[in-house]
């Protein structure tokens, strides 16, 4: 079984990908021993806010993560919690901060966004790879 230090190190160099469905979902997938992967990912949280073009607007996301079958893609486990959420400021069709910034004044995201500390996959990559290795351990009771 990998250690944790060398999970921790997957997670975070491991890119993100855009998925294949409509939603604005990104996810990273780790192969592990014994036919077992790690899928790491983020999506936007469904937002019942008419977005208003010219107006900024804020979106949420959440980070989840399961442990699935390599074959059967069948989930061993998953924590979909929203424990670990991040938001994104947004103006119309302008995502990038310095050109939110370049059209309202100078913003700063924590501003925006106060209750949002787990924007990088760095700030909550040991929390994953603790719960994953504790996931592969039960499967080997």
């Amino acid at each position: 079984m990998m250690g944790k230090d060398k999970l921790v190190e997957r997670i975070e160099e491991t890119e993100l990908e855009k998925t294949q469905i409509e939603k604005d979902v990104w996810e990273k997938h780790i192969y592990l021993d014994e036919n077992k992967v790690l899928i790491i990912g983020y999506e936007e949280e469904e937002s019942f806010d008419e977005q208003k073009p010219g107006e900024e607007t804020v979106r949420n996301y959440y980070w989840y993560w399961e442990l699935r079958e390599t074959e059967s893609w069948d989930v061993l486990f998953d924590n979909h919690d929203k424990e670990f959420n991040f938001c994104e400021s947004v103006l119309g069709e302008f995502t990038d901060q310095d050109r939110v910034e370049d059209m309202v004044g100078d913003i700063e995201e924590e501003d925006v966004c106060t209750w949002s500390e787990q924007d990088w996959i760095e700030d909550i990559s040991e929390d994953i790879a603790e719960e994953a290795i504790e996931w592969l351990e039960n499967l080997k009771k």
